[in-house]
């Protein structure tokens, strides 16, 4: 670790200060080391951090320590454990993203055979009733009613997913930035 480590050219630093580096990954995850997974508050503002920058911006992490040394553990271990963590982070918003996506064809293929089912009837049920006036409320209603079963699958695919792929993006941006070290006097 050496206090005049440079930032890799093309990289925009996200710096975070700690006052050892066991602040930085979560107490009470009992895993090993390098699948430990970090702190929620350390979490929490890498990943702001990381949302305020550009899309196209490279970030690197720049650990600050305040109380000198790495605690016994290698640099390359900790750079290991916060892009692993992150890495697992991806793979998890892209497996909800893959689900959000299943429900919506599913959703959609309910909603499509709803409507159906809802114009068919309806169209019977107009022909049959012709002189009764109930009949074509409950034609327009069923229509209606249709369309609305469509709002959560057009949801899904105008909207909701999105957002959710670029979640999995910018944890894929941080589970490949470089994580440097820095001991401060």
């Amino acid at each position: 670790m050496n206090a005049a480590l440079a930032v890799p050219a093309g990289c925009t630093p996200i710096a975070i200060r700690v006052d050892e580096l066991r602040q930085l990954f979560d107490s009470m995850d009992p895993a090993p080391f390098r699948e430990r997974d970090l702190d929620p508050r350390a979490d929490e503002f890498i990943a702001e951090s990381a949302r305020e920058l550009p899309a196209s911006a490279r970030p690197a992490l720049l650990v600050h320590l305040a109380r000198g040394g790495p605690d016994g553990v290698d640099a390359g271990e900790v750079a290991i454990s916060v892009q692993q963590y992150y890495a697992r982070r991806a793979a998890t918003v892209r497996r909800n993203l893959r689900d959000l996506l299943r429900t919506g064809r599913i959703s959609l293929a309910i909603g499509l055979a709803f409507v159906a089912f809802a114009l068919a009837f309806g169209d019977w049920l107009a022909t049959t009733f012709m002189s009764e006036r109930y009949a074509k409320l409950v034609q327009e209603s069923l229509i209606i009613g249709a369309w609305v079963a469509l709002w959560r699958p057009l949801e899904i695919f105008l909207y909701d997913w999105w957002p959710i792929r670029a979640e999995a993006r910018r944890y894929e941006r941080l589970a490949a930035m470089p994580v440097l070290l820095r001991s401060e006097p």
